[in-house]
C-alpha cells in the first residue's frame, strides 16, 4: 500500500555525503562527549505536542509530534518517525522523548532541516528476536507493530507531507523495528538510518537493497551484537545495495554521543528521495 502523502525519518550519522559506493564501511573510535543537559532536552521536548492515536483494531498509541511553522506549499515537508528502544515501552508519552528524538526540535536543526517528526510510544514490543537462517538473531514483527504501521498510514495522509520523502529511524528495538518495517513496506520509504539494530532475516535484504540505509553499531555492544548487523550489510551489498556501515570501536549499546544532536546525518537523510 502506498501512502498518499508522507515522510518518515530515520536517524543517520554525521558527516555523510551522497552517492556512497557499495561496501561503504567506516570505523571510528568512540569518544565520550558532553551530552545535552536535562533541562535542554526538556525544552526541546516541549516543542512536541502530545497526541493519542487509535488504530483500526482499537489499540491506543500515545505519540508526540513536532510540526515546523507552516510549509511553503502543500506536500513539501518530510515526515520523521523516530522509533524507541525497549526501555521506553509504556503509555506515559514521556519515556520515548530522550535527546535522540527531541534533538530534531533544537533550533540549529529545526531551522534548517524542517520536517514533521513523529515519536510514538509502543505499549509492548514492536519486534521480537529469534535465530535467522544464519543462526544469528533476526528481528520479526512483535505485538505492537500493527499499531505503529497504522500510525504511519495516518501520518501519510497529512497534507503537509511530501510522499517521496518518508524516512525511518530508531535505536535498539526501534532500529530493529525500522528495518523490519522497511522490509514490510519497501515502496513507502526514501531512506533509513538505524543505531544498534538486530536486523530482519538476511534473506529479506534483497527486497530493500536499493533503499539508502545507514547502519551504526558499537563493536563491543553486548545487548544487540554487531555481527548480525554486519551480515545484514553484507546481504544488502550482495543484492546490489549501497548501505553505509559505521562501526564505533570501544562503544557498547548506545547512540554515539557525537551523533545525538549533530545535523550532518539529518542533512544526508532528508536529501534522499523516494522513487
Amino acid at each position: 500500500m502506498r501512502p498518499a502523502q508522507a515522510v518518515l525519518v530515520l536517524t543517520l550519522c554525521a558527516g555523510l555525503g551522497a552517492g556512497a559506493p557499495a561496501a561503504d564501511v567506516t570505523t571510528r573510535p568512540y569518544a565520550a562527549r558532553p551530552l545535552p543537559k536535562p533541562e535542554t532536552v526538556s525544552a526541546w521536548a516541549n516543542a512536541f505536542k502530545a497526541e493519542t492515536f487509535t488504530a483500526p483494531d482499537g489499540a491506543r498509541l500515545p505519540y508526540r509530534i513536532y510540526r515546523p511553522k507552516a510549509a511553503a506549499r502543500p506536500h513539501s515537508l518530510p515526515l520523521v518517525v523516530v522509533l524507541h528502544g525497549s526501555g521506553a515501552i509504556g503509555a506515559d508519552n514521556v519515556k520515548q522523548m530522550g535527546p535522540f528524538a527531541t534533538a530534531w526540535a533544537q533550533p540549529a536543526i529545526a531551522d534548517h532541516e524542517r520536517a514533521v517528526v513523529v515519536v510514538p510510544q509502543a505499549p509492548a514490543r514492536t519486534v521480537d528476536y529469534s535465530p535467522g537462517e544464519d543462526g544469528m538473531p533476526a528481528a520479526r514483527p512483535g505485538p505492537a507493530l500493527p499499531a505503529i504501521l497504522a500510525l504511519v498510514d495516518a501520518m501519510a495522509r497529512d497534507p503537509a507531507v511530501d510522499p517521496s520523502r518518508v524516512y525511518l529511524t530508531g535505536f535498539s528495538m526501534g532500529a530493529s523495528t525500522a528495518l523490519t518495517v522497511l522490509t514490510l513496506q519497501p515502496g513507502r520509504f526514501a531512506a533509513a538510518a538505524v543505531f544498534a539494530p538486530v536486523p530482519p532475516p538476511r534473506k529479506a535484504a534483497a527486497r530493500v537493497a536499493r533503499i539508502p540505509m545507514l547502519l551504526v553499531h558499537g563493536d563491543i555492544d553486548s545487548k544487540t551484537r554487531i555481527e548480525p548487523d554486519r551480515a545484514w550489510a553484507k546481504a544488502l551489498n550482495a543484492a546490489g545495495g549501497r548501505p553505509r556501515f559505521i562501526a564505533y570501536e570501544g562503544m557498547g549499546h548506545r547512540v554515539p554521543d557525537d551523533m545525538l544532536t549533530d545535523s550532518g546525518w539529518r542533512t544526508w537523510l532528508l536529501a534522499q528521495k523516494g522513487r
